[in-house]
């Protein structure tokens, strides 16, 4: 097995996120590790939680990796939350990510979860991907 390139995954992801001129024109810049000190924007993106399994095999080490990419905000109702994470579902599914290290076999939306939290007060949409990844 191989977590060599969760880090790389992780740049990759965002780096992706950030480029893609849907999502920009939705949110901007606002795309972070992790809820940036103070206050937050309104409505950001934030990447987040991740599972990964060995995925080795006789030709070569692997890992299929499971993230998670959420959209939070205060904003009232899910409409924005939920254009904001169709656009990153159709950024990221089967996104041809440049990676620095091993290779990117494949890239899928595996679900989403929308919820109130903070007493209802915000929203959040978790999206799950899966990525298979193949190192050098």
């Amino acid at each position: 097995m191989s977590y060599g390139m969760a880090a790389v995954l992780q740049s990759a992801v965002y780096q992706h996120l950030l480029a893609d001129p849907v999502l920009s024109g939705l949110v901007g810049s606002n795309i972070f590790d992790a809820a940036p000190a103070g206050g937050v924007p309104s409505l950001y993106v934030s990447l987040g939680d991740e599972d990964v399994k060995d995925a080795s095999d006789n030709f070569g080490r692997g890992a299929t990796h499971e993230f998670t990419v959420s959209v939070i905000t205060d904003v009232s109702g899910f409409l924005a939350a939920k254009e904001v994470a169709a656009a990153i579902s159709d950024a990221l599914h089967e996104a041809p990510l440049v990676l620095s290290r091993g290779r990117l076999v494949l890239l899928r939306f595996q679900r989403a979860k929308a919820r109130r939290v903070e007493t209802g007060t915000k929203r959040r949409i978790d999206l799950r991907f899966r990525a298979r990844l193949e190192d050098d």
